[in-house]
């Protein structure tokens, strides 16, 4: 299980990266669903390794960074 979370933390990281160098180097545009999916799926990544760590800042920053992802995810969809 550790692995996994190691995994999924270091996959977070990854994607935050990528979504932030694909926008600044206009491949997408913020509004892009795939540009939230990135960000809100590399937070979560981001959220499991920092409770799991008991680093309690990083896991509520990206909590909410989570939610905003979700929030753009849906006002896109909808």
């Amino acid at each position: 299980m550790n692995k996994f979370i190691e995994v999924f933390g270091w996959y977070g990281t990854v994607a935050i990266i990528l979504a932030y160098a694909l926008v600044s180097f206009s491949v997408l545009p913020p509004q892009s669903i795939w540009y939230q999916i990135l960000n809100g799926t590399g937070a979560l990544g981001i959220v499991i390794v920092s409770f799991n760590k008991k680093a309690h800042q990083p896991g509520v920053l990206n909590v909410i960074w989570t939610l905003i992802a979700i929030v753009a995810i849906l006002k896109i969809l909808f």
